[in-house]
Formats: structure tokens, C-alpha cells, sequence
């Protein structure tokens, strides 16, 4: 019996030790490559470029806007007035400038979008990133890296994720100070 017993011990510390091994935890991590690549590259003239050019599209979207109102105001005073004629004229524009403004937005957007997608996806920067996040990965034992953000979305993929797996601030850190 007592031989059973030691042939028995390390088998089972050997059995355990596989199943550890098959048992692993994957460690998952993710990264917002959009905010990695508007932090680090603030200095890039074409980076500030495309910020003006956000604002000067959300600067015509708040004019039409406010366009929009005014008219919804001027067709208010109309039916206080029952004037059926400028009620009627007034709806015709109001739907002509809103569906303007929303073809608008929707041009804008996704040209923005796909100069920032351009942008964040040139090689140069790229390159530097995988190998930055691929470091980092390595180092604090990382299996799988994900993004935070879908491309050439606004929305994430990612229904929900801890802050704690977050390490788009140490990418940042570690692309900063490559370039120093």
C-alpha cells in the first residue's frame, strides 16, 4: 500500500500540473488605436488639419441648424396666424433643409472618417504601434489585444471591459517615449 503511495503522489502532481497548464487564463486587453494615434501625433499637420476641418463642418451643421429653427419658428407664427399658404410653404422648406442637413451630415461624417481611418492606418504609424502594443502584450503577459473601437466607426465593438485592461495610456507612454 505504501508503495502505491508514492508511485500515486507523483502522478497526481504530475496529472495537476498538466491541467494547470491546460487551464491557463487568456489575458485580454484593449487599446483605443484612435485616441493612441490623435495623442501622439498632435504635432502632425495633418492630423491638425482634419481637427479644423471637424470644426468647420460641425461650424455649417450648427448654421443650418439654426436656420432650421428660425424657420420652425417662422412656421409657428404662421399657424398662429392660420395662414394655410405659408404653413404649407413653410413645411416644404423645413423638410427640403432638413433633409439637406442630413445628407450633409451624413457626407461629412464619413469622409472625416475615412481621412482619420487613413490617417491612423498609414504604415509609418502603423507599424509603430503594433510593435509598441505587441511589447506591451508581451511584457504583462497579454494573449489577446483588442480594439476598443470598430473601424471606420464611432460606436465599440466591445459591449463592456474593465478600465483595468485598458492600456491605450501605456501605449501612448511608450510611443512618447520612442520619439524622445
Amino acid at each position: 500500500m505504501n508503495a502505491k503511495r508514492k508511485f500515486l503522489a507523483p502522478a497526481l502532481v504530475l496529472a495537476a500540473l498538466g491541467t494547470a497548464q491546460a487551464q491557463q487564463i487568456t489575458r485580454v486587453a484593449v487599446v483605443d488605436l484612435a485616441k493612441v494615434y490623435l495623442t501622439y501625433s498632435r504635432d502632425s499637420a495633418a492630423v491638425r488639419k482634419l481637427e479644423e476641418d471637424k470644426l468647420k463642418v460641425q461650424a455649417e451643421i450648427d448654421r443650418m441648424s439654426n436656420e432650421i429653427k428660425q424657420l420652425q419658428v417662422r412656421r409657428a407664427e404662421a399657424i398662429a396666424r392660420s395662414d394655410q399658404a405659408e404653413i404649407l410653404r413653410m413645411d416644404q422648406e423645413l423638410y427640403r433643409r432638413a433633409q439637406y442637413l442630413s445628407d450633409y451630415f451624413k457626407a461629412k461624417q464619413a469622409e472625416l472618417e475615412d481621412r482619420s481611418r487613413r490617417l491612423m492606418e498609414s504604415s509609418d504609424f502603423s507599424q509603430l504601434a503594433y510593435r509598441t502594443i505587441q511589447g506591451i502584450a508581451e511584457a504583462e503577459g497579454f494573449s489577446v489585444i483588442l480594439s476598443s473601437h470598430s473601424t471606420g466607426s464611432v460606436t465599440s465593438t466591445i459591449i463592456w471591459y474593465s478600465p483595468a485592461v485598458d492600456i491605450t495610456d501605456k501605449v501612448i507612454q511608450a510611443l512618447i517615449g520612442k520619439a524622445q
